[in-house]
């Protein structure tokens, strides 16, 4: 078996070892792997700015709650149940964009 680089070759010999197969190994350079890293960090730091808007709709949920409760006291249980429902879409988006978040930076 010679050896060329990083590309194995058969070659007819007396042994009855089984055939290896071709391989290439691929080798990146340092700034390769630093724009590849860069590239990570910027993307999971995109990803996170819907955390922000997260934050925001729960903020205007539960302050439309307050103003509701102020109008109407009497519907204090059916604006609680929505505003309970507001919140858990509003934070499931923000999970949904930090999940993502987490998938480019530790995933990739």
């Amino acid at each position: 078996m010679q050896t060329t680089g990083a590309l194995l070759i058969p070659t007819p010999s007396c042994s009855s070892s089984p055939l290896q197969v071709a391989r290439q190994e691929f080798q990146t350079s340092v700034v390769s792997w630093d724009i590849d890293t860069a590239a990570k960090f910027i993307g999971a730091g995109a990803a996170t700015v819907g955390v922000a808007g997260s934050g925001a709709g729960i903020g205007t949920v539960f302050g439309s709650l307050i103003i509701g409760y102020a109008r109407n006291p009497s519907l204090k249980q059916q604006l609680f149940s929505y505003a309970i429902l507001g919140f858990a879409l509003s934070e499931a988006m923000g999970l949904f964009c930090l999940i993502v978040a987490f998938l480019i930076f530790f995933a990739m």
